[in-house]
């Protein structure tokens, strides 16, 4: 997702969720609709015939079952749950006769700190009019980065920042003129953008970096602020207040730094939508009013009239979470790496809903490490083996914002300018077999021709993501080796089901970041159609295969943010 939201394969297995329910009952659309796509999909072969390679629905959903079990306690990193999960990846490594790191283990420590932020019950605004208080969780979340026993924030004035964007090459700044320090923005969520749907506004109706949540932290951090708060709205945020309420609950990790997030907000938290019209209506101003002046250029931050004041309460601890890390050593040029990519962590033991609290993650990301452990057993039975290296990395911390990726990436086992590319799987859809393979950030590098003709083998075509005002691609784990120049494919099917078509998996996508993202109700299925994986996992195989067998690399498409970055990394090497 980064993340502590929705990916886009997220939201794509969130159709395959509600398919996989749809399909067992009585009267359901999928049979009765007149939608044309549907009536195909009544013709489509449902799976083509699949060579003997080692990768099984049947054997992904063993793994699933397992690393989604109760056993593992919901997979969260510094957890009882982390230590099961990442010696059973290893384990498996080793079975399967692939080689540790250079160090001689199968693990790559990742340091960490987990803090655990317990908020006031309130937090207290006064200026304007009658004091007043928002209410933890129900209001506003907060969570701080700053390894201190205790954060007060007291008589903090609030300044409407826009969308909280410094971005020049768009000639944006909604900082400009203003002094934050000791203040706390108010800021909106994603970028002007999508606010205003006007295309010629950063990428229109695609989100860019300046839309995520890290990056508005970031930026106040930059700016001086003590706070910064991010006004929650479902539609451009992509994802129900629950989610927010879900993933900023509890322990927290980031990464540990050399001040100890000295330099990072105070606090840093998130409004419901009506929260924050309350704190415009107490300054005597329009939210809607102000929203709109916020998606213009030329837009100036304004000082609202009001202060919060607030205490945050900090359990702090340091140590070092783990990601797992096998290699299949190529045969003639074993000094080139093929990294594939999917996390183990998941959210582990947290509030009951309807008496469960453990979030199994089996979508969320069971169904990744399955088919990361099923196409290294295909390398591996497979008769020819591939001239580069196949590096198998399954990573920790996504969910709270690609932390072992991202570490990863700082400090790559193999180097980067010899890493050929990266295949990373997050969320594969259970709903069976799909005609698409959508893959977000189509465009971007040469990797999309690859995906194409792989899954044209599967009678299947390559579609872009239907939602890229989203953000995917930022999302997951694949963005961290993107952000260094490698060249990144993140691919799966779930948006065109052979049974139901799009329109089903449209309403189930919603179902799912509704109902069951993020919630102890992600758990295994025996009922569900896993052919779809096994489909998708094939076709990071089959691409893996070519890439290894090859003597170039893969590029970056002109226009790519990604491809300066990857020439600079490789201009010591020469590229065949």
């Amino acid at each position: 997702m980064m993340t502590r939201f929705p990916t886009s394969a997220r939201a794509l297995a969130a159709a395959a969720l509600l398919l996989a329910g749809c399909q067992g009952n009585a009267g359901s659309s999928a049979t009765t609709t007149t939608d044309p796509a549907a009536t195909q999909a009544a013709a489509d072969t449902a799976v083509v015939a699949a060579p003997n390679d080692g990768i099984s629905a049947a054997d992904i959903g063993r793994q699933i079952q397992r690393l989604a079990s109760d056993e593992f306690l919901g997979r969260k990193p510094f957890s009882a749950g982390e230590t099961k999960t990442v010696n059973y990846l290893a384990d498996e490594f080793r079975k399967l006769g692939l080689q540790p790191c250079p160090n001689g283990t199968y693990f790559q420590n990742v340091p960490l700190v987990q803090i655990n932020t317990l908020p006031a019950p309130t937090m207290q605004v006064s200026g304007k009019g009658q004091p007043f208080a928002l209410t933890y969780k129900k209001d506003y979340m907060a969570v701080t980065e700053r390894e201190q026993p205790s954060i007060t924030l007291a008589n903090s004035p609030l300044v409407f920042a826009g969308y909280g964007v410094v971005a020049p090459e768009y000639q944006w700044n909604d900082y400009a003129g203003l002094d934050v320090k000791g203040k706390t923005v108010v800021v909106l969520v994603n970028d002007p953008g999508f606010g205003t749907g006007d295309t010629t506004l950063f990428k229109g109706k695609a989100m860019t970096y300046y839309g995520r949540w890290t990056y508005k932290y970031e930026e106040a951090a930059r700016q001086g602020a003590a706070g910064v708060l991010i006004v929650h709205d479902t539609k451009p945020a992509s994802y129900p207040w629950s989610v927010v309420e879900s993933s900023w609950a509890g322990e927290q990790l980031f990464p540990q730094s050399a001040d100890r997030g000295a330099s990072k907000c105070a606090l840093e938290g998130w409004l419901t939508l009506d929260a924050a019209k309350r704190l415009f209506t107490a300054a005597g101003m329009s939210y809607e009013q102000q929203f709109q002046a916020a998606n213009k250029p030329g837009f100036k931050p304004q000082p609202m009239g009001l202060s919060v004041s607030t205490t945050l309460k900090t359990v702090i601890e340091r140590k070092a979470s783990k990601n797992v890390l096998a290699v299949l050593p190529g045969t003639s040029r074993p000094d080139e790496y093929i990294l594939y990519t999917a996390h183990w962590d998941h959210l582990g033991v947290g509030p009951a809903v309807q008496g469960d609290s453990i979030y199994n993650g089996a979508v969320d990301n069971a169904s990744g490490c399955a088919a990361l452990l099923s196409i290294a057993k295909a390398f591996h039975q497979a008769k020819e083996k591939p001239a580069r290296s196949i590096v198998f990395l399954a990573v920790t911390g996504e969910e709270q914002g690609l932390l072992g990726s991202a570490y990863y990436a700082a400090h790559p086992v193999f180097p980067l300018n010899k890493t050929v590319a990266n295949l990373n799987m997050d969320a594969l859809s259970p709903a069976g077999p799909m005609r698409d393979l959508t893959v977000v950030g189509l465009g971007q590098s040469e990797l999309d021709d690859y995906a194409a003709a792989a899954a044209k083998e599967q009678n299947r075509y390559i579609a872009p993501d239907p939602t890229p005002e989203q953000g995917h691609f930022f999302r997951s784990d694949h963005f961290s080796l993107a952000h260094v120049g490698v060249p990144a494919l993140y691919a799966a099917g779930g948006a065109d089901a052979r049974r139901g078509g799009k329109a089903a998996a449209a309403r189930a996508r919603d179902e799912y970041d509704e109902k069951h993202y993020h919630q102890p109700s992600d758990e295994y299925d025996p009922k569900a159609d896993l052919r779809g994986m096994e489909q998708d996992a094939r076709i990071l195989f089959r691409v893996g295969q070519r890439l290894g067998s090859e003597t170039t690399f893969p590029q970056w498409k002109a226009g790519s943010e990604f491809k300066a970055i990857r020439e600079q990394s490789l201009k010591a090497k020469p590229t065949t």
